[in-house]
């Protein structure tokens, strides 16, 4: 086989694929046993038809359609290894030649990773965090039971700090048209959880059930949502219902009720315990991104555009879902950033470069480790998640070829990040 590669750009292959007259013959005789079964020749068994008389009982276009599809997954397979490359998507195929079965000439052009030059990450130490609880962290989980597990008695007064209010709200802009995520009914709201903008729960204080008050407010600069971030919003709110909280005293019978604890003690323990777990994963979490952006940072990568695109639909994607769970449409959204469709994906590229750098930066380091994974390990981690995940559905999914390979770049994943974290804590 003839192989021949060009590189119109570091993220662009084409090769040309010329096969020698002994592996066109091999793939048709491969190509033509899968006929054996199908076709009836008088005086042979299923099976064993001699391929000459065969070719002649199968129909002349099949068979050119099979060879072909047959011949060029195979030759381009065979062409990438050879040639050491690495294509991203799905080439595009152009035949150039065909005779049958004779002469094979065609063309696949793809985009390709480029050169990755890694920083040198050997080289990179970096502390890994260690978290400390103090007595404060506990008292605020204390505080928080101690809200969940209050009697709420309905008071006819004016509402106060500490109250919870049940309300029902409405947001509009400066030209009084609805803002999306600012309304809700029948909402029980307690003032002083700041579970809402500043602003918002010190005017409820002084109202009774069955009022009515308007004010307005601006959206915090870093608010989640980048569509209200410092928006003035006019908010209408009528309070339906005043409630006192009664929290419990906070002693050994209250450790009994919040949970399977003999006393108070043993519930502050069990809360440092957990606070220790979640802190330190949050911070190990951090402290792995970092370790990677830094890395990146200082490695060169080529990325091929489709692989940002493709970054770019799933980001879109996701974002989609995310609205749908706020209730907002696509549209919507598009309106309050004041974008269309083609500049809200182009907003999202540089992140998706950063993305895809990042992941590619990985994969090379894993494989410079020599980083593998294992069946065993591999089977351990699918069999633990089909426990974990009854569903059905759930179960369909994980049975796919896909979701399998996902869970393997996972765990690679898992593994090159643990090197990369022992070799900068050395």
């Amino acid at each position: 086989m003839k192989v021949q590669a060009t590189h119109p750009s570091s993220t662009e292959a084409i090769v040309t694929i010329i096969p020698s007259e002994a592996e066109i013959d091999a793939i048709k005789e491969h190509v033509l046993a899968h006929f054996q079964d199908s076709v009836k020749v008088p005086g042979f068994r299923p099976g064993k038809i001699p391929s000459n008389i065969l070719e002649k009982h199968v129909n002349a276009t099949s068979l050119q359609s099979q060879f072909l599809q047959e011949a060029i997954e195979q030759l381009f397979s065979q062409a990438l290894q050879s040639q050491n490359l690495r294509p991203v998507g799905q080439p595009n195929i152009t035949v150039k030649k065909f005779v049958p079965y004779s002469v094979l000439e065609f063309e696949a052009a793809f985009a390709t990773l480029g050169a990755i030059k890694l920083g040198d990450y050997k080289k990179i130490k970096k502390t890994k965090p260690k978290v400390t609880i103090v007595a404060k962290d506990i008292e605020e989980v204390i505080a928080s039971l101690r809200t969940r597990a209050a009697e709420k008695v309905d008071v006819d007064r004016a509402a106060g700090q500490g109250d919870q209010a049940w309300i029902d709200f409405k947001g509009v802009d400066t030209k009084g048209a609805p803002v999306q995520g600012a309304e809700g009914a029948d909402y029980p709201l307690i003032i002083g959880s700041n579970a809402f903008i500043p602003g918002f729960e010190e005017n409820l204080i002084g109202m009774k059930a069955n009022t009515e008050k308007t004010f307005t407010l601006a959206f915090p600069k870093d608010y989640d949502v980048k569509a209200l971030a410092s928006k003035k919003v006019t908010f209408k709110v009528n309070v339906t219902k005043v409630q006192e909280l009664k929290e419990p005293k906070v002693d050994d019978d209250f450790a009994t009720k919040i949970g399977p604890f003999k006393s108070l003690a043993e519930l502050k323990s069990d809360i440092k315990k957990q606070l220790i777990i979640e802190r330190q994963r949050e911070a190990d979490r951090v402290y792995e991104n970092e370790l990677i952006k830094q890395i990146s940072d200082k490695s060169v990568v080529d990325i091929p555009k489709p692989l940002v695109d493709d970054q770019i639909e799933r980001m879109e994607q996701e974002e989609r879902q995310n609205l749908t769970y706020r209730g907002q449409t696509w549209e919507e959204h598009l309106k309050d950033e004041g974008v269309n469709e083609d500049q809200h994906k182009e907003q999202k590229r540089p992140q998706a470069e950063e993305r895809i750098k990042a992941s590619l930066v990985l994969a090379e380091i894993a494989e410079q480790e020599q980083l593998k994974v294992t069946e065993d390990e591999l089977d351990v981690r699918m069999q633990l998640l089909r426990d974990q995940y009854k569903d059905p559905q759930m179960q369909t999914e994980l049975d796919k070829p896909e979701a399998r390979r996902d869970i393997a770049g996972r765990i690679l994943t898992e593994k090159t990040l643990e090197k990369l974290v022992a070799i900068s804590t050395k």
